[in-house]
């Protein structure tokens, strides 16, 4: 079964002379994506791989002769894996300068590494799309909402990757978010930038997997992993860029009693999360049903936000008395605030005390009953 997409209709997002940058995590469907795009295109065209040196070379080298040489008479130029092409914002750019009409899609699975080499030399020049694990959204698409709502459960524990949504065992899906978690999950970070090898990162990840909807410390992380305070900052950060984790953070208004240096991390899918605690037990033997129900509308907000598009600034709310928000958006001139509600369909004492700080403010609680409204 082909999953239908956000961007199936692709060449709607394609002009001449500008570059299309699709990003990411690893096995969501970009390379499926842009395949399809390709072969049901009948103009000349070319799909090359970042991972083959020869288009490394022809493209890195910032000769115009050269990538000249790469796409001349083509319509179409693809490159999947652009991440791996040294120079390739600078080869872009003169590509795209000396073939004004050329369309070029670049794919990515590293958002670090390929925006920082494409960011300067493709300004006005490029539109960026973010695709994700199947969505909601997508679902409505090929699903009732009947259909939606029953497998609740079953995306809390495995998560929606494409291959997760078309398998039809446990141990299959067990098996396919082990195996991206050993193999695909860390292997932009380990191959592009400077770390201490792969089990400090996963020991790293596998505590903020329990410290899901929690306040980090970056301090006590680095103690627990023996790691100084810096380093466990640009794995984090090197982690966001990935597409592992997502870092929400506080708000304030400059409130002393308001909470706005630490962070909360989320995975960008309950399943890759799960695999890395080796914990796919039903929500009826588990007592992390509320971080799992948190981390997976918080990452099926991100993509409405994303495929719909709604621009927003998101973070928490959290005082040292311990009154706290999960969501809160900033858009549109207001204040959003929304309340995940697991077991509860009740606003709790916060919410009150938060509009009393916030009158303007919009306030909601999501729970079991409304939260298709809220991520489709």
């Amino acid at each position: 079964m082909l999953i239908p997409r956000v961007y199936d209709d692709l060449a709607r997002h394609i002009r001449p002379g500008k570059v299309l940058v699709i990003y990411g995590p690893r096995r969501v469907g970009k390379s499926t994506l842009i395949q399809q795009y390709y072969h049901l295109q009948k103009c000349s065209k070319r799909m090359v791989s970042g991972d083959d040196i020869s288009i490394q070379e022809a493209l890195g080298s910032r000769r115009i002769s050269t990538i000249n040489a790469l796409v001349e008479g083509l319509d179409l130029f693809i490159i999947d894996e652009a991440q791996r092409i040294p120079h390739i914002g600078l080869g872009l750019k003169i590509m795209i300068d000396a073939n004004p009409m050329l369309k070029v899609i670049a794919t990515g699975s590293a958002s670090f590494d390929l925006q920082n080499k494409i960011g300067e030399p493709l300004t006005g020049r490029k539109k960026t799309l973010a695709l994700y694990p199947v969505s909601n959204i997508e679902m409505k698409s090929y699903k009732t909402q009947w259909e939606i709502t029953q497998s609740l459960e079953e995306l809390l524990i495995y998560g929606s990757y494409p291959e997760i949504m078309t398998s039809v065992s446990q141990s299959d899906r067990q098996s396919f978010l082990n195996e991206i978690t050993n193999s695909y999950l860390l292997k932009d970070i380990l191959e592009l930038e400077r770390v201490k090898g792969a089990k400090v990162l996963f020991d790293l990840l596998r505590m903020l997997a329990f410290q899901v909807g929690s306040e980090v410390s970056l301090t006590e992380l680095a103690s627990s992993i023996g790691l100084d305070k810096n380093t466990v900052a640009r794995y984090l950060d090197l982690f966001e860029k990935a597409f592992v984790l997502y870092n929400l953070r506080g708000f304030s208004k400059n409130l002393r009693k308001e909470i706005t240096k630490k962070s909360k991390y989320y995975f960008y899918d309950n399943g890759i999360r799960n695999a890395l605690i080796a914990n796919f037990n039903p929500l009826s033997l588990r007592d992390d049903q509320g971080k799992l129900w948190e981390n997976f509308l918080v990452m099926e907000r991100i993509k409405k936000q994303a495929y719909t598009p709604l621009y927003c600034n998101n973070f928490f709310w959290r005082t040292w008395d311990q009154k706290e928000i999960d969501w809160i958006e900033q858009r549109e001139g207001k204040l959003f605030a929304f309340e995940f509600k697991w077991k509860s369909s009740n606003a709790s004492k916060t919410h009150a005390y938060f509009e009393s700080i916030y009158p303007e403010a919009i306030t909601e609680v999501i729970n079991k009953d409304n939260y298709l409204d809220f991520i489709t």
